[in-house]
């Protein structure tokens, strides 16, 4: 079975637990349509990505 040579330290336990913290997500406000989206993501509802036409939105029927 593996052994740790030496103890962990304070320092280096905590480095390794800063990643647990759940952070939330940052969203910006789009240039176009105004609406928030995650930066470096496909805004879904015009289908643009940086300038670009990626896809076109479905329309929903209203039932």
């Amino acid at each position: 079975m593996a052994v740790p040579k030496r103890k962990t330290s304070r320092m280096k336990r905590g480095f390794r637990r800063s990643a647990d913290a759940i952070k939330a997500p940052t969203y910006i406000e789009d240039k176009d349509s105004g609406e928030l989206r995650r930066p470096h993501h496909v805004d879904l509802k015009t289908g643009m990505y940086r300038g670009r036409q990626i896809f076109t939105p479905k329309v929903r029927e209203e039932a």
